[in-house]
């Protein structure tokens, strides 16, 4: 069973996690831990939240829902920073996570949207129910109070 839970950072791992995005190529979890250090987005918000799954007391995967600032509508969420260590993935680890944030985003939002860094990655958001769009700050939505 994966063990999903609210997190505040720092957490052990997220260290590990940012240099191993970062050698991906991605610098999101490097605005994610800039924006908590200033307090720009601590994911804490109304409906919002930040996740992360702990494995042997380090953070291997990490993802949150914020108010979509790209649309500034109170009723719109987005999908953010989801990111699972390269080498836990393929375990069921990123669905669980994602769903786990769409089923806390249910109770405030009537929609989510998100960018997804890679085909791979969007593959994943398909599979769970996300629609792929052609938006300026988006390449899928999920509608949720269908």
């Amino acid at each position: 069973m994966i063990a999903i839970q609210q997190i505040r950072l720092p957490v052990p791992g997220i260290e590990d996690l940012r240099r191993e995005a970062a050698q991906e190529g991605y610098r999101f979890l490097e605005t994610l831990a800039e924006e908590w250090a200033s307090g720009v987005n601590r994911f804490d918000g109304p409906g919002e939240m930040l996740c992360g799954v702990i494995d042997e007391g380090l953070l291997i995967a990490v993802g949150g829902v914020n108010l979509d600032a790209f649309l500034a509508q109170p009723d719109v969420g987005r999908i953010r920073r989801v990111y699972v260590s390269p080498g836990r993935r393929n375990q069921g680890i990123g669905e669980a996570l994602v769903t786990n944030l769409i089923e806390y985003a249910r109770r405030n939002f009537r929609l989510v949207r998100l960018r997804a860094e890679s085909t791979r990655a969007g593959r994943l958001y398909e599979r769970i129910g996300f629609s792929p769009c052609n938006e300026p700050h988006a390449t899928h939505t999920l509608v949720l109070d269908a």
